[in-house]
């Protein structure tokens, strides 16, 4: 009988203990991520689960930037939220506001034992997710900046010199008087508009778009951007618009797919505009810096960036949290980071990725693809420049991007239609204050 016992546990044992071995935690990671994009990121996760056996990371596309923080909100409400959780900037406010609803991602990555070292993390994006005593709270993943993109061959057909100076917006301005006149029925096309045209507007002049440091200092922060730098923008732009040289397609991302076609000349988007127009575009483009109004502010300051980050959500178990480190000590890798910038146009959010991607050679054969690291950092940032961190930003961008839409129809001029954007913003911000005072 004892022979017998101890036959069937030494069975046991040999039939169960590789299963044992194989068992693999799972991590849930949800993201917003389609297209190229989407298969990089597919492709990222699958690598990282056959460099070891101990965690798999599961992947998941839960919608656009706004969609995927809903998701996570009412997921987390019905206590189904997954791990990882990719976040829009504009979030940021609302996550550092959640309290036990997410666990800081420095506390993760020393609990957890992976490597990391948040002094890795070039300061104009690490600043983003850090707390007002430098502890970082969420991963950046997906750091972008506006460039300003064309299409070389709609220039050319115009008859424009494709290598002109577009450096400044009166000069942008003269071009696109050119390109009408020589026939191009869609001279300029932009994406992201109050990303690109108010927010990074703002800080590329160094003026401020909100009170209290952008509202980095504090809860209690007006709009401010209904200034002389906005509206003399927005007002040019309501003129192009009226007078068919600036095409407005969408609040977000829309007008890639005219560009990519080849419809348009000029494209204001962001640097990571590179992963779709670098493998669908049949023309000739190039990359420049954002324009900047000369005279105006302190231009060229610096730009901000969008894109996201990853904040971990709370309620799993240690063992999970381990396999959570793991994976975001391996995104922070010099290799993943610098393959990313290169497939991407995202910023590397390390400078040994970005030393990493130089000495490769990447700059020299894809001229331009550095434009958006220097205009980043080519000045040091400034409480007007740093960045913005603002409650309830989601919905007052939709505002914004009504309070716009009324400037290109003409319905608004701009300082009216920012008045009122300014108006109604406020309120929401006086909203998120009451409750999270």
């Amino acid at each position: 009988m004892k022979k017998t016992l101890i036959a069937g546990l030494a069975l046991t044992g040999t039939l169960f203990s590789p299963l044992a071995a194989w068992a693999q935690t799972e991590v849930q990671f949800w993201h917003a991520f389609t297209g190229r994009l989407g298969e990089l990121v597919k492709a990222q996760v699958e690598d990282f689960n056959a460099s070891q056996s101990d965690y798999v990371i599961v992947e998941s596309h839960k919608g656009n930037y706004s969609e995927t923080l809903n998701a996570g909100i009412a997921a987390f409400r019905a206590g189904e939220q997954p791990h990882i959780l990719m976040v829009f900037e504009v979030g940021t406010a609302t996550m550092m506001a959640a309290g036990g609803a997410v666990r800081p991602v420095y506390e993760v990555m020393a609990e957890s034992g992976a490597s990391f070292d948040p002094d890795a993390y070039i300061g104009a994006v690490k600043g983003y997710y850090t707390s007002t005593d430098g502890q970082m709270l969420s991963l950046p993943f997906n750091s972008s900046t506006p460039v300003l993109w064309v299409n070389r061959d709609a220039m050319h057909a115009a008859g424009v010199d494709p290598d002109t100076d577009l450096s400044t917006w009166q000069n942008v301005d003269t071009v696109l008087n050119q390109l009408k006149t020589g026939g191009e029925e869609c001279p300029l096309v932009t994406a992201w508009q109050s990303w690109i045209h108010l927010e990074n507007l703002s800080a590329y002049h160094d003026v401020p778009f909100a009170s209290q440091d952008n509202g980095f200092a504090g809860l209690d922060t007006e709009l401010m951007l209904n200034g002389e730098a906005q509206v003399a923008h927005l007002t040019a732009m309501g003129e192009w618009a009226r007078d068919g040289k600036f095409i407005y397609t969408g609040r977000r991302n829309e007008g890639g797919a005219n560009f990519r076609a080849g419809e348009c000349a000029l494209f204001t988007e962001s640097s990571a505009g590179y992963a779709g127009i670098s493998s669908e575009a049949e023309f000739d483009f190039d990359v420049r810096p954002l324009p900047y109004w000369e005279g105006v502010g302190n231009a060229p300051q610096n730009t901000i960036i969008g894109g996201a980050s990853l904040w971990v959500l709370s309620g799993h178990e240690a063992e999970e949290y381990k396999g959570v480190g793991q994976f975001l000590s391996y995104l922070s890798s010099s290799d993943v980071q610098a393959a990313w910038h290169q497939n991407t146009g995202y910023l590397p959010i390390t400078s040994e990725a970005g030393d990493a991607t130089r000495a490769a050679g990447f700059y020299e054969q894809n001229p331009g693809t550095d434009i958006a690291v220097i205009q980043m950092t080519m000045n040091e940032p400034t409480a007007n420049s740093k960045g913005l961190r603002l409650g309830s930003f989601d919905q007052i961008r939709g505002i914004i991007d009504e309070e716009l839409e009324a400037i290109w129809s003409g319905d608004k001029t701009a300082q009216e239609a920012m008045d009122s954007a300014k108006e109604r913003g406020d309120a929401l911000l006086r909203r998120f204050e009451t409750a999270n005072r």
